[in-house]
């Protein structure tokens, strides 16, 4: 069993993933950003703990990591301030990765989206440019490091309830249920042919463990 440590542990998909990972035997610390979340994250039996990973520095990252077996990045700014969006989605995501490389944790599971690539195609003028480019510099930075990495990344999220399938390379971005995103998490965590993968996925047939296993 792992000691499994969630950043943006209070976020829609982590809160799905949580109970997931304890019923499988796990240690689960879920980072928060505000002390009145953590009732929500006790709820799924993970741990809470508040930090500002925004706002902290190497070493404070290091600190924050050191200890565990994996690290699930499941955190963003939300959009709207395109500076917030850089400094969550692009660089406290990357400052984790190298903290993780510092602290020995190399299992890194990284949720991203779908059109995460350097030709994904939005414009610059687009409102949601920020995002797709601050996601972009941080799914590379994890591609070139030197940890055990999984990219993790689906289409449009909704609130519909979990199928227990995915479709791979879907044609079309397409939606998936957050509960499903949930449980490719867990399966590309328990399952190290997902390492050093991008696994870009959506709704579709194929049950989730087999999906993830390639």
């Amino acid at each position: 069993m792992a000691r499994i440590l969630i950043i943006g542990g209070h976020g829609k998909v982590a809160l799905l993933l949580e109970p997931l990972l304890v019923s499988r035997g796990h240690t689960v610390t879920a980072v928060i950003r505000h002390a009145d979340q953590a009732d929500d994250v006790a709820a799924t039996g993970a741990q809470a703990l508040v930090a500002d990973v925004e706002s902290f520095d190497l070493g404070q990252l290091t600190n924050l990591i050191a200890g565990n077996d994996v690290v699930v990045w499941s955190a963003g700014a939300g959009g709207g301030d395109p500076a917030r969006t850089y400094a969550v989605d692009r660089d406290a995501a990357i400052r984790s990765m190298d903290a993780a490389a510092a602290a020995g944790v190399l299992r890194y599971v990284m949720v991203s989206w779908i059109g995460s690539r350097e030709d994904h195609g939005v414009d610059r003028d687009s409102s949601f440019f920020p995002y797709a480019d601050a996601k972009w510099a941080a799914d590379a930075h994890l591609a070139q490091s030197e940890l055990d990495w999984t990219i993790l990344a689906p289409g449009t999220l909704t609130l519909d309830a979990p199928t227990g399938r995915i479709a791979i390379d879907p044609p079309s971005p397409g939606e998936v249920p957050r509960a499903d995103v949930a449980a490719v998490i867990a399966a590309s965590i328990a399952d190290d042919s997902t390492i050093g993968r991008t696994i870009r996925f959506g709704s579709g047939d194929e049950v989730i463990g087999h999906a993830v296993a390639g």
